[in-house]
């Protein structure tokens, strides 16, 4: 089994400083070296350096040393090699993860926002979350953590019946194509809350499009398509402060256009006034 890179790294380190003070004490007491000479022999030697200006003198020495040698080289040269390995996957990762971002992005100019407009639209208690989700220029990390708490603690209570499903569901079937497109992106396993909104989004689709009206259900049926509505508003609303906050920081352009379409401002404008 192959072990992860984190744990080799955390084996081959914790191997390499067993050795280099297990080296250093015995050099101190089988060669009499002082301990920052005992440690400078160690450190020359498993970096292969071996300047020559300290040898070991006596036999334990030299079988000592020939130890530090086959076990410090091996695993110095491991902790070089996965450290590089983590300095590539780091830079990987944030390739993927920026990616990842543009994805996002896209799947709010052409579907997040236009649903965020229908669904606060009919939300009877949108004015308890409203004035904290006019997202500014001036806000902090502490804002965005502040509108973060108040939409989880946010009762989500949007009901069917006074949502307009029929045009709900014309606009999903629209762009279904879409939305499966980016369920098959293998980049979103990365990703831990965009993933669950898309499930959650093509779930209440396919709910939808599988009922022949959506007028004059029953009771029972209204509620379980509510809680459909429910979780993907409650979804969308904490992913697109999340995708609000990273365009504050990377792209200050685009999220200027973002506030300026922000679904929950009454008096937002793509007009630059």
């Amino acid at each position: 089994m192959k072990l992860s890179l984190s744990l080799r790294m955390r084996v081959y380190s914790s191997i390499l400083l067993c050795v280099v003070a297990a080296g250093t004490i015995g050099l101190m007491l089988i060669e009499q070296l002082p301990p920052l000479d005992a440690f400078y022999f160690v450190i020359v030697t498993i970096a292969t350096v071996g300047y020559g200006d300290i040898h070991p003198l006596t036999p334990a020495g030299k079988i000592l040393v020939m130890v530090i040698i086959l076990t410090g080289v091996g695993c110095f040269v491991g902790v070089a090699a996965n450290s590089i390995e983590s300095m590539i996957d780091e830079r990987e990762r944030k390739t993927r993860i920026e990616k990842l971002n543009m994805i996002i992005g896209i799947f709010f100019s052409e579907v997040g926002t236009n649903l965020l407009k229908i669904m606060s639209a009919h939300d009877p208690s949108v004015d308890e979350i409203r004035s904290a989700l006019i997202v500014t220029s001036n806000w902090s990390d502490t804002e965005f953590a502040r509108a973060r708490t108040i939409i989880e603690n946010h009762t989500y209570n949007l009901d069917n019946c006074f949502v307009p499903m029929e045009d709900l569901n014309l606009f999903l079937k629209g762009q279904k194509g879409f939305l499966l497109a980016l369920l098959e992106n293998p980049r979103l396993i990365e990703h831990d809350s965009f993933t669950p909104l898309l499930q959650a989004l093509h779930h209440l689709t396919e709910e939808m499009m599988a009922r022949e009206k959506l007028t004059d259900l029953p009771l029972t049926d209204c509620a379980h398509l509510s809680g459909d509505l429910n979780r993907v508003y409650r979804l969308l609303i904490a992913e697109w402060l999340t995708y609000m906050q990273y365009l504050k920081h990377t792209y200050p352009y685009l999220f200027s256009l973002a506030m300026r379409k922000n679904p929950f401002d009454e008096k937002a404008s793509v007009t630059v006034l």
